[in-house]
């Protein structure tokens, strides 16, 4: 059964940064699986923040990201991160984590606010 834990959720002012981190427990080989990052804000739809590519080379982000946020990934722990940068209180939302389209992990927030 596998498991994914995220962390690095918090209460940040506008123009500052957080890192969100996404572990997996054994049992996904990490080098191939597909990796993203989404996000509901209240009373919206979950949207996709950031992926991997097929070829997971490549990276691909949600419109609203402009350059602010990077989705990274180190294969030997098993662990996926974004880094967000210039958060502003439009981010504010739940961050979930999601491996292979099935897998999601329990979701961390992330609050923008001064």
């Amino acid at each position: 059964h596998v498991q994914l834990v995220e962390s690095g959720g918090g209460l940040v002012q506008p123009g500052g940064s957080l890192r969100l981190s996404c572990t997996a427990s054994s049992g996904i080989i990490f080098s191939i699986s597909r990796l993203a990052w989404y996000r509901q804000a209240p009373g919206k739809q979950r949207e996709l923040v950031a992926r991997f590519g097929d070829n997971n080379n490549n990276t691909y982000y949600g419109d609203f990201v402009k350059g602010r946020f990077t989705i990274s990934r180190d294969n030997a722990k098993n662990t996926m991160y974004l880094q967000m940068n210039s958060l502003e209180p439009e981010d504010t939302a739940v961050f979930y984590c999601n491996i292979n389209y099935g897998l999601w992990g329990q979701g961390t927030q992330v609050t923008v606010s001064s």
